[in-house]
Order: C-alpha cells, then structure tokens, then sequence
C-alpha cells in the first residue's frame, strides 16, 4: 500500500541539526531531559508498560522511547529524520536496552502494522506537521482496540505565546528560533474534535507545567501552555 508522508522537510531539517546534541542534557534538548519524566509518569499512570507494545510517534533520539523500554515496554520509535534515528541507535550501545527505530512515518507504521500497539505515544510532534488530523488518523488506526494513547503539545494561548517562543527562544534562547510556530499550535479542544473524529474517546487533559529555572517538570490542572492527554480506542 502507498502512502504520503505529513511532513515538513524544513522541520526534519531542523531537528536534525540538532541530532548530535540530543541526549546533552544542557543542550538545545535540555526541555525534553527535563519534561521526559513527568511525561513517563503521566503514562504509567495510565497504562501497564511491562510487556507491553508501545510505539513512539516523532521519537527523535530516542529520550521517551528509552524511558519506556526501561519500564518494561516493548518500544518501536520512529522518525523521519536520519540523523536522529541514528544517534537514537548509538545510545541504545550506552544505554543497553532494546528499541526498535525506524526511519518510518505514522502513515507507513499505520499501514504496516494496524492495530498493534497496546499504546501509542506522540510527544510535542503534532505541532510540527502540516496535516494534525491526519496524524491523529494515523495514531488511531495503530491502536488494538482498548488502546491508548498519550499525546502533548502547545496551547494555542498568549501565555503558550510569551513562555514558548518569546521566552524559550528568543529571551533566553534555551531553544533555536523558529523551533515553534504559534499557529500550528492547537487548543485542547481543538485536538479533542480531532480525537472524535478517529474514533477515540478523550479520557483526560492535564497541564504540564516547567520551570525552567530549577529544571522542574510536574503535573498541573492549567492547560495554558503545555498539556498532556490521554484517550481511548473504545473495546
């Protein structure tokens, strides 16, 4: 079966750029070092690791989809970035775990592998592609029946506005301008529409909340800037 890719070429590019630098905590990555655990939580919380089938949509270098297989979880990360699926291999020689990494869009996986996965994860990728109800599409079709799926993103908020690009990369330049754009962001019920539309049942949004100061990530009911979700792929 043939499928299209939802993506943007540029922002491949940029996040590949950055590959090298992925798993420096103090680099341009530093965001992601400290949210990884609180996104890890929020997870299994929700779902049963051990053992089971997750896949990581958008995996980068590999910094959620290591947590995962070190909870249990037995992990397929994919990414259409090269260069980050390389680095994410090489740090499975540091790590000693075991991860599946593909070159692959959700498109392929979803063709090749449907509902196959306990659970799904995408994490801070749907603000990134051009087509977001496509990618939900995508996410819902790999899913077994009972499945869930964990998704964060930006609010589409002036306060999302101030923290994520004024702040991030412009003030204190934590992350390479241009990393964001305001709006492809997506507002909690605006991602919700789409989770209806492919057949899934929204279970929770929560905040989450960074300060990046102390480095601190936690669980927050305000959804102004960055939140988590959880839905259902019904039985």
């Amino acid at each position: 079966m043939e499928t299209t890719q939802n993506v943007s070429h540029d922002e491949i590019a940029r996040f590949d750029r950055l590959a090298s630098r992925w798993w420096d905590p103090d680099g341009e990555s530093r965001p992601l070092h400290d949210l990884n655990p609180t996104r890890l939580a929020y997870v299994a919380e929700r779902v049963s690791l051990r053992g089971e089938k997750v896949a990581d949509i958008g995996c980068g270098g590999g910094l959620l989809s290591e947590a995962l297989a070190r909870a249990g979880a037995n992990v397929v990360g994919i990414d259409l970035g090269l260069k980050v699926i390389e680095i994410a291999r090489l740090h499975l020689h540091e790590s000693n775990l075991v991860v599946d990494y593909r070159k692959q869009s959700s498109s392929e996986l979803a063709a090749a592998e449907p509902a196959s996965f306990d659970a799904v994860c995408c994490m801070e990728m749907i603000e990134h592609v051009p087509d977001p109800a496509a990618l939900v599409q995508d996410l819902a079709a790999m899913l077994k029946p009972g499945g869930r799926l964990f998704m964060s993103t930006l609010n589409r908020t002036p306060a999302s506005f101030g923290a994520a690009i004024l702040g991030a990369e412009y003030i204190t330049r934590m992350l390479p301008r241009g990393t964001h754009h305001y709006a492809k962001f997506l507002k909690p019920s605006e991602l919700a529409r789409l989770l209806r539309q492919a057949g899934l049942e929204l279970e929770d949004v929560s905040g989450l909340g960074y300060n990046p100061v102390n480095r601190k990530a936690w669980i927050s009911r305000i959804t102004a800037i960055n939140y988590l979700l959880s839905a259902r792929k019904p039985a």
